[in-house]
């Protein structure tokens, strides 16, 4: 027998229990899969005449337009995105820093508002078209001019709203780089282009990839400003075939080929990076290198920044408030303040359940960094990548069962069918928000939590503190600007978000983005310019606050250290 033979213990293998975080952790990455899991079930339901009358009229064009939209929207949005975050990062001009944050403006303004704004400035009626009419003297028949009310259009005016999103990332990507890599560049006789194309995009590849993924989520999850427009999509398509043909199955199936679209970007987007990993040299950072522009190219980099933010944010806040002066609201008072009060009500629960929520979820990771953990947490966060009007029927499907049981259920014991308690209610409203929003908070909460050393946690477990009571007295305090940004990004998003709220709401039940949905759905641009200059204002203050945490991302931003 060998000197180092093992023996193997006969004691009793101890089954490892489920902690009450653990369990909270699985228990939310659930709730968040539901809705997503009825979706995809509905994929094996027989229902081939809807589909046959689908596929025979507006199929192809749903496919086509989605495909087409997306595609115009990513590669404008990419390009916008960059370039600019490249010019306010690297080169000096005249205003560079007025754009750091005046990039970030569109960002407030939803694509429906700004889809209003342009078509009553833009359409046969509107201003413009009168002046020129007035100028030159021309009539009906007389001149062309471009139709803002198609597929690009759309593309357009969704692009300028979301370009923000790769400027954000793309950013704080070039400000994070080392100045060793941009150096050894310049030291080759690289000029500021070639070190863009060649050195600087490349390590920003990851960051910039991530923004034209989160671009074309929200292009796919577009509602409102395709359904004015009359671009049929599959998010119309799927509004169209409930409400318009009551074929609730055949909604569900045309939500689960949406979700395939989805899940498909995802993947691209994980395929593309493959295996690349990108590592700066050194961990010292100094004041990166700045590129003083003068004469031609300083006005150049000034058109280049400007034009976005004109035309994104300051011209159709311009109009927005133009017509809200002139005409505003016909209800602008105590009828328009419940539609304020019913959006503010909404976006502060559903802002407070959602960080509440992801503080569960970062701090459960922490306590138990395992396998399990991980996995839940991403299928929780995964519902930003869902579609609005996917997580909308989702969740409509079970509840309304749920309604039609109890209702039975209570007919049969009580004599009494009290309606519909949950899918007719705002608790489904919140329900979608915190599905849909999760993710936007917990990404905020989980980079806090991480900043906090674990020592804190030894130490407070030392002197008695349970796992709960080390959250609320240490983790907490420490947290709580992040915890506020997080509840504040939510907040902002619940306001603008419409293809959920329009298929979820309670009957009766209008918020500010219903009411500017309603209007312009019926042509009444003008009132519904107050309820949509009201989101603007509110989505500018987290614009704001994004801006200044930006700023002060870059490690050695005050230039402290001298090391390269």
């Amino acid at each position: 027998m060998s000197l180092f033979a093992t023996t193997r213990s006969t004691a009793p293998r101890t089954r490892r229990r489920l902690d009450p975080w653990t369990l909270t952790t699985l228990g939310i990455a659930l709730a968040v899969a539901v809705p997503v899991l009825v979706v995809l079930a509905h994929i094996l339901i027989p229902s081939r005449e809807i589909w046959s009358h689908l596929a025979g009229t507006v199929l192809g064009r749903y496919l086509s337009n989605t495909l087409i939209l997306a595609l115009s929207v990513g590669l404008g949005t990419a390009v916008i995105g960059t370039g600019t975050a490249w010019l306010v990062a690297m080169c000096r001009f005249p205003g560079r820093r007025l754009f750091e944050w005046a990039l970030l403006l569109p960002l407030a303004v939803p694509t429906y508002v700004i889809a209003y704004a342009y078509t009553d400035f833009l359409q046969y009626s509107g201003p413009l078209q009168s002046e020129l009419r007035a100028l030159f003297g021309w009539q009906h028949g007389d001149y062309v001019f471009p139709d803002i009310r198609s597929l690009w259009g759309a593309a357009l005016l969704i692009t300028l709203v979301l370009y923000p999103y790769v400027y954000l990332l793309a950013r704080a990507a070039f400000l994070e780089q080392s100045v060793c890599v941009l150096d050894v560049g310049r030291t080759l006789g690289r000029g500021p282009w070639r070190l863009f194309t060649t050195i600087a995009v490349p390590l920003a590849r990851p960051a910039i990839v991530g923004g034209v993924s989160l671009v074309l989520m929200e292009t796919l999850n577009e509602f409102g400003a395709v359904q004015y427009f009359g671009v049929d999509t599959f998010t119309t398509g799927i509004y169209r075939t409930w409400f318009g043909m009551g074929e609730q199955v055949a909604a569900a199936q045309l939500a689960a080929c949406l979700l395939l679209f989805v899940i498909l970007a995802v993947l691209l987007e994980r395929w593309s990076r493959g295996k690349r990993q990108y590592f700066h040299t050194t961990g010292r950072y100094r004041q990166l290198p700045e590129f003083h522009l003068r004469g031609g190219r300083a006005w150049g980099a000034i058109a280049a920044c400007t034009l976005p933010v004109l035309v994104g944010f300051v011209a159709p806040s311009a109009i927005l408030a133009n017509l809200a002066l002139e005409t505003g609201d016909s209800v602008l008072g105590s009828r328009f303040l419940e539609f304020v009060g019913n959006s503010l009500t909404l976006a502060a629960v559903a802002s407070l359940v959602a960080v509440c929520l992801a503080v569960a979820l970062s701090y459960g990771v922490r306590l138990h960094p395992g396998r399990v953990s991980r996995l839940a947490t991403r299928v929780a966060a995964m519902g930003y990548a869902v579609p609005g009007s996917v997580v909308a029927v989702g969740i409509l499907i079970p509840f309304a069962w749920l309604d039609r049981q109890l209702n039975a259920g209570l007919d049969a014991w009580f004599g009494i069918q009290p309606g519909l308690l949950l899918s007719g209610s705002a608790f489904i409203l919140i329900y979608a928000y915190v599905v849909r929003f999760l993710a936007v908070s917990f990404n905020t909460v989980e980079a806090s939590l991480g900043k906090v050393t674990p020592s804190m946690d030894a130490a407070s477990r030392t002197l008695g503190q349970t796992a709960g009571g080390t959250l609320r007295r240490v983790h907490t305090p420490l947290m709580r600007g992040s915890l506020f940004a997080a509840a504040l990004l939510v907040f902002v998003d619940v306001m603008k978000e419409l293809p959920a709220t329009v298929i979820l709401r309670p009957f009766n039940f209008d918020t500010l983005a219903v009411r500017a949905h309603n209007l312009a759905a019926d042509e009444r641009l003008a009132e519904a310019a107050t309820s949509s200059l009201t989101i603007v204002l509110v989505g500018v203050i987290p614009v704001i606050l994004l801006s200044r945490a930006i700023r002060r991302s870059r490690p050695g931003a005050g230039g402290k250290d001298k090391g390269l």
